[in-house]
């Protein structure tokens, strides 16, 4: 997917823009955004002023009420199409995404034939087979085979990737392109479910929801419109009293110019542009709250497995107990890992064929294999002899052992410390319950993620490693990797229980994970960020894919969610501050006159009351479109405390607010001062 657009508006989409700027003026699209309804409403009603005025002079002259009419309408269109430009630029990229959601053949496997059916016509639970150069026609789980994968369509991304049966790295999305090799793919979604038809959906804005910092703006927005209803309704007996007559533009002009329309017009675009800057991220979000719940992120949890490290730990050696012979060894450490599919087991088998004197190793006829789960955290056969082979975790195998009676050899437990202390994985192999010695299995942690890690530190985020492995591989692991906690030999319930914790204290927590075992910590946590490249479970439970299976990727998204935060802060301070500007342009204006004393108020010395709201109502409805790329770009992103950030605002946006409207406002009074 190519997320890289260099220019902020493109001709095309400014042409979907402007267009849909009109469709939005349908008063059941804009009652969505109060503020904007009241203008609208104002706008109706300036325009029957206008049409009234064309033979009557009561309310003023046709020209002058024309004039605010027109800037008010343009204040309207200016604010859709700030929003409607962020949603064009989501649509181009769900158009880029559709491009490789074409229809395309699937070899459906019916009875152990193969049978060519369009891709539309898979349904959940069907099995089909690609081999080098097929395009995979929808989401699905690889069951059987390997092979080398083309995801450019969906990630932009050149390398291939490599996957398999088994573990976590079985999944594929439609759309991808076969490299090598041959697969057996079971479809897991419905037709028109798949991750591509909701990453479209999703880029279209058509699953966007409101965030609850938004719904609080909103609501806040709407209470000073209220509040601002009531201070120009009593205006009116003020200005009967100071025998001074205000016209109805002039109420609507003071209305609309106290009112927060700056940040009412931008409001839905900048949410909208998180998304989209998540997106450009290469990171699918399901929801604008997520993203700006990454702002305030306090906890990230991360699966050690495929997450700080590179997914597939590989066996290195072999290490038969004392009195233990190697061959017979290796023999059972095979016979345990023929039924574990994971590529930890697959790799095993893969090491000991690679001893040239090792004859080839087969299970017994009506040999019963016993399966790797995350319970037992163990695998192995039972043989119609009564040959019982299990290989698993040290303290799993460890317990079986002990429970019928047998020792734990000394130097095994020794080498099992000594390979944990090295920041390797041991697997301890029994053979009717008696231990026959470990094998050693290596991780590979991802490059740079120490240095990543400290940057989400001092954004004061914690990072907590979770893992299956022993304490003291754990321990290896975290310090090598740079994070500040880790959770060792756990279980799908741990890493649950410990978001719970984390969240009954208050803080916001995040999880990335990849496997099936991390669905239910991805759903319970506040940000789930789910790997692309994990099982369909795991993206399903959490509210973000990473598509390019970065777990530093996390980096990116808690500045985009400081951003979106920063960013819809700044323009509230600076729309705040623009009504006191506005204010001391208009009020002072209308009844200095009639009040001599109020034009010591008017410290722009604006040319008439006439030119004054004229003024105002102009800067107000240019001031959208100026402020339209920061909407969409967002305030740069600094790592500075909460007091900080605040008098930065205050001086930059606060300061800027009032100053910007003085300047503006004089300057357009200058013109229009000319011209009535």
């Amino acid at each position: 997917m190519n997320t890289n657009q260099n220019t902020l508006f493109q001709g095309d989409q400014v042409r979907d823009a402007f267009k849909q700027s009109f469709i939005k003026l349908d008063p059941r699209i804009l009652v969505r955004n109060p503020v904007m309804f009241t203008v609208e409403i104002g706008t109706v009603v300036m325009l029957i002023v206008t049409i009234f005025s064309f033979s009557n002079s009561g309310q003023g002259s046709f020209g002058y009420n024309f004039t605010v009419f027109l800037v008010l309408f343009l204040t309207v269109l200016f604010a859709n199409f700030a929003e409607a430009i962020a949603e064009a630029r989501g649509k181009a990229q769900a158009e880029s995404l559709r491009k490789t959601r074409e229809e395309t053949p699937a070899r459906l496997l019916v009875n152990g034939n193969e049978q060519t059916i369009m891709s539309s016509l898979l349904k959940k639970g069907d099995v089909f087979i690609c081999e080098t150069g097929d395009t995979i026609p929808t989401d699905g789980e690889i069951i059987e085979g390997i092979a080398t994968i083309d995801e450019s369509a969906i990630t932009g991304e050149s390398a291939p990737v490599i996957r398999e049966s088994g573990g976590d790295k079985s999944s594929v999305t439609g759309g991808t392109k076969v490299l090598s090799d041959r697969i057996k793919v079971m479809v897991t979604t419905q037709p028109g479910e798949s991750f591509l038809d909701k990453m479209i959906a999703l880029v279209e804005g058509a699953s966007r929801q409101k965030t609850p910092n938004e719904i609080a703006l909103t609501i806040l927005l709407a209470g000073f419109t209220l509040i601002f209803v009531i201070v120009c309704i009593t205006l009116k007996p003020f200005g009967d009293y100071a025998n001074t007559p205000i016209t109805i533009a002039a109420f609507i002009s003071l209305f609309v110019c106290l009112i927060p329309t700056t940040i009412g017009g931008l409001l839905s675009a900048i949410g909208i542009a998180g998304m989209d800057r998540a997106l450009r991220a290469n990171v699918i979000t399901k929801s604008g709250k997520a993203v700006e719940t990454a702002g305030d992120l306090d906890v990230l949890l991360l699966d050690k497995t495929g997450t700080i490290t590179i997914g597939n730990r590989k066996a290195t050696n072999f290490y038969p107990a004392n009195n233990v012979n190697e061959a017979e060894f290796i023999k059972a450490c095979v016979l345990s890992s023929l039924a574990d599919e994971t590529p930890e087991g697959k790799s095993i088998v893969e090491l000991a064929e690679q001893d040239k004197n090792m004859p080839a190793v087969k299970a017994p006829k009506d040999s019963v294999f016993i399966k790797f789960t995350a319970e037992t955290r163990s695998s192995g056969l039972d043989t119609p002899d009564g040959l019982r082979v299990r290989k698993g975790a040290f303290d799993s195998i460890k317990n079986i052992a002990l429970k019928a009676g047998n020792a734990f050899p000394a130097e095994t437990e020794e080498r099992v410390k000594l390979i944990a202390s090295n920041g390797g994985t041991p697997l301890v192999v029994s053979q009717n319950e008696k231990i026959l010695g470990v094998i050693e299995l290596q991780d590979i942690i991802k490059t740079g993620i120490f240095e990543r890690f400290e940057r989400l530190r001092k954004m004061g985020v914690k990072t907590v490693m979770v893992t299956g492995d022993n304490p003291l591989t754990a321990k290896f692991i975290a310090e090598k990797a740079g994070v500040d906690d880790f959770i060792a030999e756990a279980k799908p319930e741990d890493k649950m229980n410990y978001i719970k914790a984390e969240q009954q204290q208050g803080k916001l927590v995040a999880m990335m994970g990849d496997g099936t075992n991390d669905a239910p910590a991805l759903a319970q946590a506040d940000v789930g960020v789910a790997m692309n490249s994990g099982t369909q479970a795991a993206k399903e439970a959490g509210n973000m894919v990473d598509l390019d299976n970065d777990p530093t990727k996390l980096i990116e998204i808690v500045e985009i969610g400081k951003q979106l935060l920063m960013t819809r802060g700044t323009l509230t301070t600076f729309s705040i501050a623009n009504d006191v500007a506005k204010y001391f342009a208009i009020v002072p204006a209308l009844f200095m006159v009639s009040i001599p004393a109020l034009k010591a108020l008017n410290i722009m010395d604006l040319h008439s009351p006439q030119s004054a709201i004229l003024s105002a109502v102009i800067f107000n409805a240019i001031i959208i479109p100026l402020l339209i790329p920061l909407a969409l770009r967002g305030v740069e992103y600094k790592p500075i405390g909460a007091s900080a950030l605040l008098r930065r605002n205050l001086l930059i946006y606060g300061a800027g607010g009032v100053i910007i409207p003085f300047i503006g406002i004089k300057l357009i009074d200058l013109v229009v001062g000319i011209l009535i």
